[in-house]
């Protein structure tokens, strides 16, 4: 025998949702790993490449930036993907 009935949550997870949909913890998330980006390229390191011809400098926030759009990408289609209803 089938019930149309909706599984329910627990009170928590209910006020969370109804609080801050997926969206918002989403964007949150996004903004952040943008954040840790900008102080990386503010206060981080730059990657020093020696050879014959001399040395290269390139700012350790260009690789942490891939990782950034990478990590945005991933979060952004699970965070803003509409359920299949």
């Amino acid at each position: 025998m089938a019930t149309s009935e909706q599984p329910t949550l627990p009170e928590q997870r209910r006020w969370s949702l109804r609080l801050m949909p997926h969206e918002v913890w989403a964007s949150l998330a996004i903004g952040m790993i943008w954040l840790a980006v900008a102080f990386t390229a503010v206060f981080g390191p730059d990657m020093v490449f020696s050879n014959s011809n001399g040395t290269t400098r390139i700012p350790s926030a260009v690789v942490v930036a891939l990782f950034a759009w990478l990590a945005t990408r991933g979060v952004a289609k699970h965070g803003f993907d509409k359920p299949e209803s």
